[in-house]
C-alpha cells in the first residue's frame, strides 16, 4: 500500500505518542508487578530503597495485589523526597486508581498529597502526622509503634532481674521515621512509669542499617562505658550489633541485644542466642491491608465496613507480636 507524506506525518505522530505513553510510565519508575491484567483498578506502590523488612512488605503487596485481583505496580526505591513526588505525579497521569505510599519523609505528606489531588493515597508502615489524614482519602495501614517500644522495655527489664536502673545504648532508625521516633519514646515511657532510671550511655541514629550499628558500637566501645543492653529500632541494626559484640566475646545471654521485625534473620540470631528479643511486625499483614484499603477506596470510596479500621476512620492498626527463645521457631 503506498503511504502519502499526511499519511506518513500520521504514522510518526502516533508512533511518538506511543512512546510518549511508555515514557511516562517508566517515569513511575515501576519495577515489577503483582497483578490481574483483566483488573479495572489499577495502584502504584512508592517508597524508598529496600531494607530486610521492606522487601517483606513488597513482597507482601504484590502477592495480594494477585489475590485482590487488582494490578500492582511498584515503583523503584526514591532517594529523595523529590523523586518520590515525581513518581506520584506520574502515577496520577498514568491513571492509577489508588497509590500506596511509604514516605521517604514523613513530615512531607502534604506534599504529596497536593500531588496525588482526586487519587487517595494509603500510607504503609510510615505515619504522618494526624493533621494531614483524611477519613476515605489519606488514610494509614500499619502497627501501633509505641507497643513495639514498650515490649523491648518490658523483655528486657524481665531479663535483667528488674533493677531499679539500667545503662543502656539506643540505635535509632531514621530520625524522621514515625517508627523511630515511637519506639524509642516508648521504651523511656515505659521505664519511668515503672520507676526504673533509665540511663542512655549512648544514643545516635544508625538508620535501620547492620554496618552503620556497627560502627556505632565501634565508637561507643571506645568510650569504655558499662552497658547492660542494647535497644535497636529494628532486626537489621540488632544483628550487626550482635555479630560486633559476638566477635569482641561479650557474653550475650547476659547482655540483652533486642530488634524489631522478626526478620528471618534477627530469628535465627535469637534461635543461636546472639539476639534476645525481637517484635513481630507483620509485613504480610500490612501488605494485605494496605492492598484491601486500597483497592476499597479505588471501587466504593470508603472503608466505613474494613476490618480493624480506627472510630475516626485514618487508621488500620496490624497488632505486634512478642518473640523470644520460647516462641521463635513460631516465626522461622
Amino acid at each position: 500500500m503506498k503511504v502519502n507524506r499526511k499519511g506518513k506525518n500520521l504514522i510518526v505522530l502516533l508512533l511518538t505518542l506511543v512512546m510518549a505513553m511508555g515514557t511516562l510510565l517508566t517515569g513511575c519508575g515501576s519495577s515489577g508487578s503483582g497483578s490481574s491484567g483483566s483488573s479495572s483498578v489499577k495502584i502504584f506502590y512508592t517508597a524508598p530503597p529496600v531494607d530486610d523488612f521492606k522487601q517483606l512488605l513488597v513482597d507482601a503487596l504484590v502477592a495480594n495485589a494477585s489475590s485482590e485481583g487488582v494490578t500492582l505496580d511498584v515503583g523503584e526505591g526514591c532517594n529523595s523526597v523529590n523523586e518520590q513526588v515525581q513518581q506520584i505525579e506520574d502515577a496520577v497521569n498514568s491513571g492509577y486508581d489508588a497509590i500506596i505510599c511509604l514516605p521517604v519523609d514523613r513530615s512531607t505528606a502534604l506534599q504529596l498529597e497536593v500531588t496525588a489531588g482526586d487519587i487517595p493515597i494509603v500510607y504503609v508502615n510510615s505515619t504522618p502526622d494526624e493533621t494531614y489524614l483524611e477519613k476515605d482519602k489519606f488514610v494509614v495501614v500499619s502497627s501501633y509503634e509505641m507497643d513495639a517500644g514498650t515490649y523491648q522495655a518490658e523483655y528486657v527489664w524481665n531479663a535483667l532481674g528488674n533493677p531499679k536502673s539500667i545503662d543502656a545504648v539506643l540505635l535509632r532508625g531514621e530520625l524522621t521515621h514515625n517508627a523511630a521516633i515511637a519506639r524509642s519514646t516508648s521504651i523511656t515511657k515505659y521505664y519511668k512509669e515503672n520507676g526504673v532510671d533509665i540511663n542512655w550511655v549512648f544514643d545516635d541514629t544508625a538508620n535501620w542499617d547492620a554496618t552503620q550499628a556497627q560502627t556505632l558500637m565501634d565508637i561507643f566501645l571506645k568510650t569504655d562505658q558499662s552497658f547492660d543492653a542494647v535497644f535497636c529500632n529494628n532486626d537489621s541494626m540488632a544483628v550487626g550489633v550482635a555479630d560486633f559484640l559476638y566477635e569482641r566475646g561479650y557474653d550475650l545471654s547476659k547482655i540483652p541485644v533486642v530488634g524489631v521485625d522478626a526478620t528471618a534473620s534477627g530469628c535465627q540470631y535469637i534461635a543461636e542466642g546472639k539476639m534476645q528479643f525481637t517484635v513481630y511486625q507483620s509485613a504480610s499483614g500490612q501488605g494485605q491491608m494496605a492492598i484491601t484499603a486500597a483497592k476499597q477506596l479505588a471501587t466504593k470510596g470508603s472503608l466505613s465496613d474494613i476490618d480493624g479500621l480506627t472510630e475516626d476512620g485514618l487508621y488500620i492498626w496490624v497488632p505486634f507480636e512478642k518473640v523470644d527463645s520460647s516462641n521463635v521457631k513460631n516465626y522461622m
